[in-house]
């Protein structure tokens, strides 16, 4: 309870220094949907510059639905003179997109009867806006009490210690509007946003130094660091991780230099190469003693010479005589059959002989 009571006299404080500072003047009344459509130029810009690129956009388009077909890319054209072009040409394309897409037109002052907590959460269900465009359309569109704080106000809060960095994270203030009355919301939230176009325009500045240090001196140590770059050092690194690869690729080429003195022992191989065509001449010696073999069978054709037609008698006899041999061939194995055919020959050439032998008598 103490440090919510702290925060409220720090914020009461902090909203009343600021008054002394800026004197801005109250942006005009519009209806709610062009409301939130300016709140997507304001966030962090100032507001009469956001003011002036509204009133662009309206003469530059013939209606919302053409700014709702615009690429970002050209709809930034239109905001060069903003604190983020881009950032606020996707926040508005976005947001026109999503409500066109809930309700089918651009009129969104039916939200004004409903409740005022179930217009909110509606609010926040469209997509492109954010907790500053929905505080900020709370308190000027639907008459509600809201205190919109942009992305500086949120780094100075935190830098002061007012909120926490889990709390700048989320967007919001605690407290706030229980420190500010509503009467005085309207001028805390101008001069707040005024404080935070300057802090945020370059928060490691030393604009946005000495701004910090005179609202509150005590900050001089937690003043914003420009973050150090660790990504590149990595990316430098790689290469250097891959010189070593090459490196070692220059110990593979000396190993290969070594390597012709362990030709030495390719002798060996070549004396094993030489030894083995002796086994094939072992085979090709074989080859010939087959030969050999081979020729008797050549001579077979010589057995039908010798059967050249006779006189038929002379080859009955001859039949005869084997015939009376042919009881033994039986009783011995059919492996003597080859025996029988050496027999027939010499047969054959006692019949030869014979023949000159009866022509003797004449």
């Amino acid at each position: 309870m103490a440090a919510a009571s702290n925060r409220a006299a720090r914020l009461t404080k902090l909203v009343s220094d600021l008054k002394k500072r800026y004197k801005p003047t109250a942006p005009p009344q519009r209806a709610l949907f062009e409301t939130i459509l300016f709140a997507t130029l304001l966030e962090n810009s100032p507001p009469d510059v956001a003011d002036k690129v509204f009133s662009e956009i309206e003469s530059s388009y013939y209606d919302w639905n053409e700014v709702r077909v615009s690429s970002r890319s050209e709809l930034a054209e239109h905001m060069k003179v903003l604190s983020d072009p881009n950032g606020s040409a996707d926040r508005l394309k976005r947001t026109v997109q999503s409500i066109f897409e809930t309700f089918y037109k651009f009129d969104l002052e039916e939200l004004k009867k409903q409740n005022l907590g179930q217009a909110v959460k509606t609010l926040e269900g469209f997509d492109g806006v954010t907790p500053f465009v929905v505080s900020y359309a709370t308190q000027n569109g639907l008459s509600g009490h809201a205190i919109a704080c942009n992305g500086g106000v949120l780094i100075a809060m935190q830098v002061m210690e007012i909120i926490t960095e889990a709390e700048a994270k989320k967007g919001i203030v605690p407290g706030l509007e229980r420190a500010i009355p509503k009467s005085k919301g309207v001028e805390a939230m101008l001069v707040l946003h005024e404080m935070g176009v300057e802090v945020g325009r370059n928060p490691y500045g030393a604009a946005a130094k000495k701004l910090l240090t005179e609202l509150d001196p005590s900050c001089k140590d937690r003043l914003p660091k420009r973050p150090k770059p660790p990504e590149p050092a990595p990316a430098e690194e790689a290469p250097a991780a891959k010189a070593p690869v090459t490196d070692k690729k220059g110990p593979k080429e000396s190993d290969d230099k070594k390597a012709p003195p362990k030709k030495a022992a390719t002798p060996a191989v070549d004396s094993k190469a030489k030894a083995t065509p002796t086994k094939p001449a072992a085979p090709a010696k074989k080859a010939p003693d087959k030969a050999p073999e081979k020729k008797p069978a050549a001579k077979a054709p010589a057995k039908k010479v010798e059967t050249k037609k006779p006189a038929p008698k002379k080859a009955a006899q001859a039949a005869k005589k084997p015939a009376s041999k042919k009881p033994a061939a039986a009783s011995s194995t059919a492996k003597k059959k080859p025996a029988t055919k050496a027999s027939a020959k010499p047969a054959a050439k006692k019949a030869a002989d014979k023949k000159p032998a009866k022509r003797k008598p004449k």
